[in-house]
């Protein structure tokens, strides 16, 4: 009755291993003699109720009776493991594999030590030796390749498992670390090519390469690649990119905002290429400008955008051919899009209105920035210069005294207030004020 229980109890305790699960220990243990067996059980009994020490003293009385016995070596790896007794679980779990290394069990014990020891590169080692047991393994090798930054390694691993097993969300983060890295680009641009001759059906092939293609300026390379594309899946959102451009060569206008409309509200085309496509379509309006309400049409497809306020950058671009009356409407237009009031912005719209001498809005917005921010000099300065040419010269004066209170290392805008606070005295009729600003601005220019 005492061998039939304790046979039950070395069963259950063997089934709650965690290691053990999906493969059961080796069954052929012998036992030599009772003494053996007692002290076995005795170890699967302290070991049940995390009397590690216990289980261990038990277990080398067993290793006294049979030294090579794998499976006892086994065991004590894992009350060393419990222990954190980490150099004497690897021991133990390693002489276990060097007596019987078809176990996969004894392999996965070394593994665990490494892990908790965060000993990467002998993970490595370990986990290739458990690979040949379940190929399931190589998603772990290709984590141990991230964390030794083997990158390399780690690109061709992830290039394979996609190929055999499909991706997955932790790879494709993996890759975009990896290729963040211009250096391995190169690698990753082959490997599409390959990989779009042998699956020309695969649409994120393609986008893939074009977004590589596309992140290095090869623009050629990008349209090369859409057309493929083009051919391969006709019904692609991503072979918009290639008829824009292509319709723009011929001057086709009304065809290739018909493209650019599709792209640019496609969910799958990267924001950089769609600011591209943008780009190409602003320069093309510059010269065609009957397409005015489609570029405003376009950019409205931006107002989501996160990164870039492309209704600030168009106006920048007008702003730089001194088309001053476009370049305001696009900054009006970016103020509108901006859940928070942006500086440059204000100031650039600012410089626009006094280009085109439109002094009543400039008072106007200058006033307003000054409420919203008393320290920024430049605005009184805006609001003092528009003042002046309304000849309004006391709220001039005001605001430019002010403003000066506030200047800070900013020699030319100096130069700027003298001369306006001169304007402001002339108006103002005080010669002496007038001259002394003049004055200092000269001496300041000098």
């Amino acid at each position: 009755m005492k061998k039939s229980a304790l046979c039950i109890l070395f069963l259950v305790l063997l089934s709650n291993s965690a290691l053990l699960l999906a493969q059961t220990e080796p069954q052929d243990i012998k036992l030599n003699t009772d003494k053996f067996q007692d002290y076995f059980y005795e170890s699967l009994k302290q070991k049940g109720i995390e009397n590690y020490d216990k289980a261990i003293i038990a277990l080398e009385q067993c290793l006294k009776i049979e030294p090579q016995n794998a499976t006892i070596h086994f065991e004590l790896g894992k009350n060393y493991l419990a222990l954190k007794e980490y150099q004497k679980a690897y021991s133990a779990f390693e002489h276990a594999t060097q007596i019987d290394p078809t176990n996969k069990w004894f392999w996965v014990g070394m593994y665990d030590v490494d892990y908790a020891t965060k000993d990467y590169v002998s993970a490595i080692k370990t986990i290739n030796k458990l690979i040949p047991f379940d190929a399931k393994f190589k998603e772990d090798l290709t984590s141990l390749y991230m964390s030794t930054s083997q990158f390399d390694k780690a690109l061709d691993l992830i290039n394979e498992l996609n190929e055999t097993s499909g991706k997955s969300d932790r790879r494709e983060a993996y890759k975009i670390q990896i290729l963040s890295q211009g250096k391995y680009q190169n690698a990753e641009i082959t490997n599409l090519i390959e990989q779009i001759k042998k699956y020309p059906n695969e649409e994120s092939n393609y986008i893939s390469l074009i977004y590589l293609y596309s992140k290095n300026n090869e623009t050629d390379k990008v349209l090369e690649t859409a057309r493929k594309l083009e051919i391969a899946i006709p019904t692609s959102e991503w072979e918009q990119i290639s008829l824009f451009k292509y319709h723009l060569e011929k001057n086709e206008g009304e065809k290739a905002i018909n493209a650019m409309n599709i792209a640019l509200a496609s969910a799958k085309i990267d924001s950089k290429i769609k600011h591209r496509i943008l780009n190409e379509f602003l320069i093309y309006v510059n010269a065609n400008p009957q397409f005015a309400l489609d570029l405003e049409k376009a950019v409205g497809y931006f107002d989501a955008d996160p990164d870039v306020n492309v209704a600030k950058e168009i106006g920048k671009f007008y702003q730089n051919k001194k088309q001053w009356d476009k370049a305001i409407g696009y900054y009006e237009k970016a103020n509108a899009r901006n859940a928070d009031v942006d500086i440059e912005t204000n100031l650039l719209l600012l410089q626009a209105y006094t280009e085109s001498k439109d002094f009543t809005k400039a008072a106007k917005k200058a006033i307003d920035m000054v409420d919203l921010f008393p320290a920024q000099s430049q605005f009184y300065y805006y609001a003092g210069l528009a003042y002046n040419q309304l000849s309004q010269f006391k709220k001039a004066k005001e605001m430019l005294e002010m403003g000066l209170d506030y200047l800070v290392e900013d020699k030319a805008l100096e130069i700027n207030f003298n001369i306006q606070l001169g304007e402001a005295y002339h108006g103002l009729g005080d010669q002496k004020k007038k001259d002394f600003y003049f004055s200092k601005a000269n001496q300041l220019l000098k």
